[in-house]
């Protein structure tokens, strides 16, 4: 980083259209930045010592992108609302507790301001028609605007660990919102308690590194149970730190509580004893040849998973993805609790047949005691639109293509209320697979 900021001084990055300078303990703006006005697409300024941006940002008139985690910022800079191409703005733990209207810009459309202390929002955001995506985990939030009931584009929130006593009705009605989180607000009834076995770090041998997410990484280990056979299994050990979707801790209870089911990747015990202190949680250990059915979304693809472009499913694979997808997630509402985040990226499958476990539990949260069915409609549209990432990659044709089409079309329908809720949804499902 150090050879970039040198180079932009001397001149050398003239035309280019991302420039990061981060971990760099930069207090102000260099001006030479300003020489690249014309053609900056992207601009990344994380972990730095930052608490403000000059008055000219407008003057970037190409600028997409601008990322600035891990800085000082007690408001979000006002001149981030004159960008007029700005449509991404990532202020992650930056200290941020301010956010006037003014620093929103017109085209927003993937706001981040995960662990924070932002204790109100403007009226603005809500005015802000290309808002799809918006993180706001880890503040003070006691309310949303009122003026959100009319951001008909947000397709994904993230409010969990907020001070929030309620949710607005309007949220469940909006009519492309399809991913959300509130764990660990006042408004979240208590996680389903679950008996967890308690799996002492002294019992497990540590072998090779699987994976990472936002919360944890995940290792293959072995468990030698104190009464029972040796087992390999998944150990997640978990960050601790706030994700964009939550506390880690909050994922390892929603797991446990979540019960066993076919579909979906059950926790076997919490790790206790880490020399650390950390928290794990163990985890059935799935074929080494699994993998995810796609990859997460892109800046480009916003709130979208990316899928591989040779990816290509027959009509029987499909339909095994999407009834495992939607098992699963009847099973977890009839247990009261929402996934909150079922993407393709979070389904683990075979890559033949189609078999396939949900993982992941970042973003689940309780729901109300009567089952909050509008609640459920909500993800009932995130899972018919992986219904129809799954059609765009298999060839069908006749009764059993219309079918589907009509069922992803009527669970993605922006009236929330006609759509139907998941059993009805295996029922469809299972009359497809017998036609």
């Amino acid at each position: 980083m150090a050879d970039t900021l040198a180079a932009l001084r001397r001149g050398d990055l003239a035309g280019v259209r991302e420039l990061r300078l981060t971990g760099l303990g930069l207090t102000e703006l260099p001006d030479d930045v300003f020489g690249l006005a014309d053609t900056l697409e992207v601009l990344d300024l994380s972990g730095n010592a930052l608490s403000r941006l000059p008055d000219g940002m407008g003057r970037f008139s190409a600028l997409r992108a601008v990322f600035c985690s891990g800085n000082r910022f007690e408001r979000l800079p006002p001149s981030l609302g004159d960008c007029p191409a700005l449509g991404q703005i990532g202020f992650r733990a930056a200290g941020v507790r301010d956010v006037p209207g003014e620093a929103l810009p017109p085209r927003l459309r993937w706001l981040t301001l995960t662990d924070n202390g932002i204790e109100r929002l403007p009226d603005a955001l809500g005015e802000r028609p290309s808002l799809q995506k918006l993180m706001l985990a880890g503040n003070r939030l006691q309310k949303l605007p009122d003026t959100m009931a009319g951001a008909d584009n947000l397709e994904l929130i993230r409010l969990a660990s907020n001070d929030l006593t309620a949710l607005p009705s309007w949220l469940a009605e909006l009519p492309h919102l399809a991913w959300i989180a509130w764990g660990g607000n006042p408004v979240e009834p208590a996680m389903p308690s679950a008996e967890a076995t308690r799996v002492p770090w002294a019992s497990l041998e540590l072998e090779e590194f699987l994976g990472e997410g936002a919360s944890g990484r995940i290792h293959r280990a072995l468990w030698r149970p104190e009464n029972g056979a040796v087992r390999p299994v998944a150990l997640k050990l978990f960050k601790g730190t706030m994700t964009s979707d939550g506390l880690p801790e909050r994922e390892m209870d929603a797991c446990l509580g979540a019960g066993a089911h076919p579909n979906l990747t059950a926790g076997l015990g919490r790790l206790i004893d880490h020399p650390e202190g950390v928290d794990g949680l163990l985890m059935p250990l799935l074929p080494a040849h699994w993998g995810a059915l796609a990859g997460p979304p892109s800046l480009a693809s916003c709130s979208r998973d990316v899928y591989a472009s040779d990816l290509r499913l027959d009509e029987v694979v499909a339909l095994n993805l999407a009834s495992a997808a939607a098992a699963a997630t009847a099973h977890l509402h009839a247990n009261r609790l929402l996934h909150g985040d079922l993407y393709g990226h979070n389904i683990l499958w075979d890559g033949q047949a189609g078999e396939a476990v949900l993982s992941d539990f970042g973003a689940a949260c309780v729901l109300p005691s009567d089952g909050g069915a509008s609640w459920q409609r909500v993800e009932v549209r995130a899972w018919g639109i992986l219904l129809g990432e799954l059609l765009d990659r298999c060839s069908l044709e006749g009764s059993v293509e219309r079918g589907l089409r009509d069922l992803e079309r009527v669970c993605v329908q922006p009236h929330a209320e006609a759509r139907p809720l998941m059993p009805q949804v295996l029922d469809i499902l299972s009359r497809q697979s017998t036609a």
